[in-house]
């Protein structure tokens, strides 16, 4: 017996939006929140173009009406360089950025999911996977609520578990220690510069005189603060050792005294998560399971960016696990579902890979010195940089930066 067609363990991006395109295929999802919405998350809260298409693409109007700041692009400071980067005006994404904080971001996709049919059962921890006696196919978990302990069954299992990826750890699928790994920290200040309607990165961050491979952010809120934060790469020999909280707090002090990034105008307190990069977590599907979002470690390597990619890798499994759901045996099945991995790395692989060396770049002190020193001095090559970083191409535009980008994706080994 089934409780439904899929089970999703997370209403993150990632899951929310892998139930809200299965409902959308009439197929019947459970999608299972340990905690209770609405409930904070450590993120920059910082939205860019690849993000709000898929906002756009799942139904949600990011109307400031609604509580959404748009931006028109971001500033980059390094040293005495400061330049400002419109987003790109492409046919594929939209031409703005976004705010908003995680404090309800998760809880309006989860809320659009139900929207469409999809059955939300929040404080129900998941603690374990359950496989079938026979061929050992993960086919439900055993959960936690409220009311007891519980078992839910289903033909497909998603992670959409996050960083932690208990589920893939459970069945010893484990992290790729050669792939990257971040650290981001962040909090929020009062400050008058709540409304700025550009992102802005600050590309030296340095550890007495070590620069590090890394940036800080300061993203306007529009409710009287800013989300201020940083974050580094584990390409650094320092990764280990550094106190990120201090590095935070000296690096504000460079900032202006009356911008309010300052003790006194801090707002709840300093809170650090990890960032798994470029699919540092293989295989995508296995055993039954499907792995999505964070839990298949595909945040960006180029830029920390992992919303938008969560919510993409949500919408191809769900494309996948239709199509499986409609197979005639289980051979059939099991064929389609391997085609997941497949084709996320069709779609990203290249361009992560292109992600993993410019991590092993930057994390040459000298490599940053030279490409923070001299880079911003040129608008075109930081147009195109941004482009780089951002994800932001069109697939046949005959734009010289987009077909470099394009190409250099193309021609990369997708590993």
């Amino acid at each position: 017996m089934s409780d439904a067609d899929v089970i999703v363990v997370g209403a993150g991006p990632s899951g929310s939006a892998t139930s809200y395109y299965l409902a959308q295929q009439g197929l019947k999802v459970l999608l299972l929140e340990k905690t209770e919405f609405p409930r904070e998350k450590v993120c920059g809260d910082g939205l860019t173009p690849r993000s709000v298409k898929q906002l756009l693409d799942m139904g949600i109007e990011p109307t400031e009406e609604n509580g959404w700041i748009k931006n028109k692009g971001l500033r980059i400071i390094a040293g005495k360089h400061r330049l400002e980067l419109k987003w790109p005006e492409l046919e594929s994404f939209p031409n703005y950025g976004l705010i908003r904080t995680r404090h309800d971001f998760d809880q309006i996709l989860a809320k659009r999911a139900e929207q469409v049919g999809v059955d939300l059962r929040q404080n129900t921890r998941v603690l374990g996977p359950i496989r079938d006696d026979k061929t050992g196919r993960i086919v439900g978990v055993n959960a936690k609520t409220t009311a007891g302990n519980v078992s839910y069954r289903a033909p497909f299992v998603v992670a959409a578990d996050g960083v932690s990826a208990r589920m893939a750890l459970a069945i010893g699928v484990q992290r790729q220690e050669n792939r990257p790994m971040g650290v981001a920290v962040r909090t929020y200040y009062k400050s008058p510069r709540t409304n700025d309607d550009f992102m802005e990165s600050w590309l030296e961050l340095w550890d007495e005189d070590k620069l590090l491979p890394g940036y800080g952010w300061i993203f306007g809120v529009g409710d009287g603060t800013s989300n201020v934060g940083l974050g580094i790469l584990d390409s650094s020999p320092a990764f280990q050792s550094i106190d990120y909280k201090d590095l935070l707090k000296k690096w504000l002090e460079q900032t202006p005294h009356e911008w309010g990034y300052r003790d006194e105008n801090m707002v709840g307190e300093i809170r650090g998560a990890a960032l798994p990069m470029g699919f540092n977590r293989q295989p995508f599907y296995t055993q039954g399971l499907i792995l999505v979002g964070d839990s298949g470690g595909m945040v960006n390597p180029f830029n920390g960016e992992g919303i938008a990619y969560a919510m993409e890798s949500g919408r191809v499994a769900a494309e996948v696990i239709a199509e499986a759901a409609k197979a005639q045996n289980e051979f059939a099945r099991e064929k389609m579902l391997h085609q997941y991995p497949a084709l996320m790395k069709e779609r990203l692989g290249g361009y992560y890979t292109l992600g993993r060396v410019f991590v092993k770049l930057i994390g040459n002190p000298e490599v940053m010195k030279i490409a923070t020193k001299y880079g911003l001095g040129y608008d075109r090559l930081m147009k195109f940089t941004l482009k780089l970083l951002a994800n932001l191409t069109d697939p046949n535009s005959k734009e010289t930066s987009d077909r470099i980008i394009n190409a250099l994706s193309k021609i990369a080994p997708a590993a």
